[in-house]
């Protein structure tokens, strides 16, 4: 099954700007920027020429001849199997990393050629891009993220019904009745087994079994290991397989920081920095920063020495944890611990996928109260509580609310809509949502 993604309308915006610039659409890998491309051009031009790097490496030779537009232009006209003109037909420059001359003349796209349309997408593009910085376009090329299948967009092709009810419920803000409530909490669920890699998550909705959809995890996650192989550095693949492998541990913590030492025992941090860097801007993982200080921006009050560390997808952490589907079904309480570290895995994800900034979190000088998440918001800095559950006990929140009087203050939990003063609770499946009711 195709999953209608919201990264179609995003495309549409930039197809339509009179400001329009050629176009890098980042994220990590297999979370289906090739597909969202190819469906865009389908949708929305006469023409797509696709121009993948990998599969026709002899394309390279078009670039490194020269760097004038039309002659490029001329010469890509025998690969494509269709016609090059402008604002009629889409160029897809695909794993476009593998060319860096190709991706430096998107510049030139941009000086002699605005009126043609150009898309450049990549594998780990994020790491090519920092190891070809001098020859980057710096100011010529519009960037846009892309993020996995999010909840929303499961929903939308799951159950259209229960989508457009939860949709009209939102906009009204108002309180989730029981059955809509208890079918959204099943499909969180769900979403926990098969997650937003949209292999995993097309299985699931086409009907495959749920052993299918652990063997296509399995499979991401070993093909993010031969990566780490193919594009790091040699010196820095083992300890990219070591920071890999201890993100489960990190996070089943009641403090979530992230700690050198449970990666390897006497693991330095200068000696593992660029292993993180790596999969940070690969987009497997997310660093999120500790401020002691919640004002804006929130970036200047940072400790880059504090942070902790998430999955891209909620799925692949289980997976990665190797926690059986029955688990998730059953909500035992031995699985309470790593039930949070999930919880909040799902809301930094929602979070991103909805544009915000990389968030923040925030502790009590003493570790005697800690917030999950600090997100921006106008001149607000808004605070966020994730609670896997019911229960939602804890001192934390009411800690920060005395010490800063925040104008609104956001908790994730399974209890229902409510608004309690200054105090916003939502289910933590309505996460993809959370815009709609702070705007």
């Amino acid at each position: 099954m195709d999953i209608q993604r919201d990264i179609i309308s995003r495309l549409l915006t930039w197809k339509e700007s009179t400001q329009r610039q050629p176009l890098i659409l980042q994220g990590a890998r297999q979370i289906g920027k090739s597909w969202a491309v190819t469906e865009f051009g389908r949708q929305h031009y006469d023409h797509i020429a696709i121009l993948n790097f990998d599969r026709q490496p002899e394309l390279a030779s078009v670039f490194t001849q020269t760097k004038d537009i039309r002659r490029i232009l001329h010469d890509l006209a025998f690969y494509t199997g269709v016609p090059i003109e402008a604002g009629r037909t889409l160029l897809f420059f695909d794993e476009i990393q593998e060319c860096p001359d190709a991706l430096n003349t998107l510049k030139y796209f941009d000086e002699d050629a605005p009126e043609h349309h150009v898309i450049a997408a990549g594998s780990l593009l994020g790491v090519a891009l920092k190891r070809n910085g001098s020859g980057f376009p710096v100011g010529k090329v519009h960037f846009l993220q892309m993020h996995p299948v999010t909840f929303r967009e499961y929903l939308r092709s799951a159950d259209t019904v229960l989508f457009s009810q939860t949709e009209a419920l939102v906009a009204e803000q108002a309180t989730l009745p029981d059955t809509i409530f208890n079918q959204l909490l099943q499909h969180y669920h769900i979403y926990q087994l098969c997650g937003g890699m949209p292999r995993a998550t097309s299985a699931y909705l086409d009907g495959a079994g749920a052993d299918a959809v652990e063997e296509i995890l399995s499979d991401i996650l070993n093909a993010y290991a031969a990566d780490f192989s193919k594009y790091a550095d040699n010196k820095d693949v083992p300890r990219i397989h070591d920071i890999w492998r201890s993100i489960p541990s990190q996070l089943s913590r009641e403090n979530k920081k992230f700690i050198f030492r449970a990666v390897r025992s006497g693991a330095r941090a200068r000696e593992y920095e660029a292993a993180l860097d790596w999969l940070s801007l690969s987009g497997m993982l997310h660093c999120i920063f500790l401020t002691e200080k919640p004002d804006m921006p929130l970036s200047f009050y940072e400790d880059t020495t504090a942070f902790k560390v998430y999955l891209l997808d909620i799925a692949l952490l289980r997976r990665l944890a190797r926690l059986p589907r029955e688990v998730i079904l059953a909500q035992g309480e031995h699985f309470k611990e790593f039930k949070g570290a999930m919880a909040e895995n799902f809301v930094l994800a929602s979070l991103l996928a909805q544009g915000d900034e990389m968030p923040h979190y925030w502790t009590l000088q003493g570790n005697k109260a800690e917030v999950d998440f600090l997100i921006p918001h106008g001149l607000d800095v808004l605070p966020i509580e994730v609670k896997s559950d019911e229960r939602i006990s804890g001192k934390s929140f009411a800690v920060y609310d005395e010490k800063y009087h925040p104008t609104l203050r956001i908790r994730f939990s399974l209890r229902n809509v409510k608004r309690d003063g200054n105090l916003l609770n939502l289910p933590v499946f309505l996460a993809d949502w959370l815009h709609a009711y702070i705007k």
